[in-house]
């Protein structure tokens, strides 16, 4: 299995505490997700914690799939993870941080991802590499318009 990896990061305006409060929120992920992957949200339990499983449905390359995440980790208001149960993705673990500077909150991405049948599958490597380039530069547009202009925004940047 080869392992990609993304890394992303944005200063937000706004405290610690408001960012974090925005990030933790489920319901918030599919206002900084582009419209085209149709982006729904199944669960009905909300409040994040560690352990918490959430369920969506997503649209990607056209396809209509499911996609289960757990929270592995959670330490308010500096950092949360959370790991695809089911997706589409043969690993996907996303690690949010927060911290809080002079000139705002810094918001870091960093995503471990493999491609399902490894390593034919890394064929699609390209495809999947401008997908996600196109989703965090949304998110990064997006973001802007519920926490305010970003200070400064890097990524995403994928290896």
């Amino acid at each position: 299995m080869r392992i990609h990896t993304l890394d992303a990061e944005v200063i937000a305006p706004g405290s610690l505490e408001d960012v974090f409060r925005f990030f933790q929120d489920p319901a918030n992920l599919a206002r900084i997700t582009p419209p085209s992957m149709g982006f729904q949200i199944v669960s009905t339990d909300r409040n994040m914690r560690r352990g918490l499983e959430i369920e969506y449905r997503v649209r990607v390359f056209g396809l209509n799939l499911p996609w289960k995440s757990l929270i592995s980790a959670y330490n308010p208001p500096h950092m949360f993870v959370d790991e695809a149960l089911v997706s589409p993705y043969q690993l996907w673990r996303h690690r949010h941080e927060f911290r809080e500077t002079t000139r705002g909150t810094v918001v870091t991405d960093h995503v471990d991802y493999a491609l399902p049948m490894s390593p034919p599958g890394e064929i699609a490597h390209p495809m999947v590499r401008a997908q996600l380039n196109q989703i965090f530069s949304f998110r990064q547009k997006a973001l802007e318009l519920h926490l305010g202009k970003l200070i400064d925004a890097s990524g995403p940047v994928i290896r």
